[in-house]
């Protein structure tokens, strides 16, 4: 199952937005124009999922209340709403639909203006209802968080609840132990990282990493092994051994690998884990640009090869990512700023004909993203 439109209504820096998705998809646009907060739209969707330590109150207020949730262009319309359309392919038929829309002033809770269930054409939940409107507190949660209530579409919230987020930091990862302190919940930076992989059945874990080490001895300089161990107090830990004229001396662990092969390292793992919907933020970040110009074809690789093919939507500024000419013009979206806020539009007619006659899309769309005024930078002083 795969999203394949997505229409927002005051969030964020949007104040309407109506876009398509394919089963890649890549978000382009200046910094601040909104590529994360595209993704944060389905973390949001994961976390309001949640039927323990979830729910739309926490989703908003973790995400600093409806004064950051709101777009600022809104003037005013005090509500936010989220659309999403899902079918079984890119270009099939919707199978589901889900709105809401909710608002809320100051220290109120919010409350659900709109919340709608669509099954193939089929409205299945409409409120606020007769029950709704006699007790406004029901109007505090939605019915995706309510096990007694999603019965007919469960499906629709284990597919929102299984989204993987992952932006591995590796500073995180290496000093995990030294740093302390809260993890954020679902561990989106990667500090609990080899807890994970430790948290995965040995088997597969092993097959993993047989694949990874694969990768990065393509991708490594002098890389030769990977293995998992734990230590004598059971903490986990990855090893990697180098080519070395003495024959155990070429071992590492994870805090002396480079930020590079971490990042590789967590984008390949993310790649194999589970069938749900990856959210990949600047994966270019600390690799090598001629690493970075074939991710597109693991992504296409990994649809291939899995049972069930996993929707990928990632962000990137990178020129050597879009110059890989297997990337499908179709799931380029490329995000504007204006002063009422982002807007956003997949490729042109004409944007497409180049693609389709062998320019990349860092030919003929990235550009676009440029600051007009960039070149003034250098100026500062």
């Amino acid at each position: 199952m795969l999203i394949t439109r997505l229409v927002l209504k005051n969030w964020r820096n949007f104040r309407n937005l109506d876009i398509p998705f394919r089963e890649v998809s890549f978000l382009l646009g200046p910094n601040a124009s909104g590529k994360s907060n595209i993704l944060d739209v389905f973390r949001f969707l994961r976390d309001v999922s949640k039927t323990q330590g979830g729910g739309l109150q926490k989703a908003v207020a973790d995400r600093g209340g409806m004064t950051k949730l709101r777009c600022l262009h809104a003037r005013q319309d005090p509500g936010v709403q989220i659309e999403v359309t899902l079918s079984e392919t890119a270009d099939g038929l919707p199978l589901w639909r889900y709105i809401l829309g909710f608002e809320g002033k100051g220290s109120k809770e919010v409350l659900i203006s709109k919340e709608q269930v669509w099954q193939a054409g089929k409205l299945l939940i409409d409120r606020p209802t007769k029950e709704d409107k006699s007790d406004p507190m029901l109007l505090t949660q939605t019915h995706l968080e309510q096990i007694q209530t999603n019965t007919k579409f469960r499906e629709l919230v284990e597919f929102f609840g299984a989204t993987t987020y992952l932006h591995l930091v590796p500073q995180l990862l290496k000093f995990a132990d030294k740093i302390g302190g809260q993890r954020l919940e679902d561990d989106p930076f990667g500090q609990g990282f080899l807890e994970r992989l430790a948290k995965t059945p040995e088997k597969t874990r092993n097959a993993r990493l047989r694949k990874i080490e694969i990768a990065l001895a393509l991708a490594v300089p002098q890389f030769k092994q990977l293995d998992f161990r734990t230590d004598v107090l059971g903490h986990p830990h990855l090893h990697a051994k180098y080519e070395h004229h003495r024959p155990n001396a070429g071992w590492q662990s994870e805090e002396h690998f480079s930020d590079g092969t971490l990042r590789l390292l967590g984008l390949l793992w993310a790649l194999q884990e589970g069938s749900s919907l990856l959210l990949l933020e600047e994966p270019e970040i600390s690799l090598n640009d001629a690493i970075v110009k074939e991710i597109p074809l693991m992504l296409n690789r990994l649809q291939r090869t899995k049972k069930v093919r996993r929707q990928v939507i990632l962000s990137t500024h990178s020129e050597a990512l879009l110059s890989n000419p297997g990337i499908d013009g179709r799931g380029v979206i490329l995000l504007e700023t204006s002063k009422d806020g982002s807007t956003a539009r997949t490729v042109t007619s004409d944007e497409s004909l180049d693609i389709k006659a062998g320019l990349s899309v860092a030919d003929v769309v990235l550009p676009k993203t440029r600051p007009t005024t960039v070149n003034q930078l250098g100026l500062w002083q």
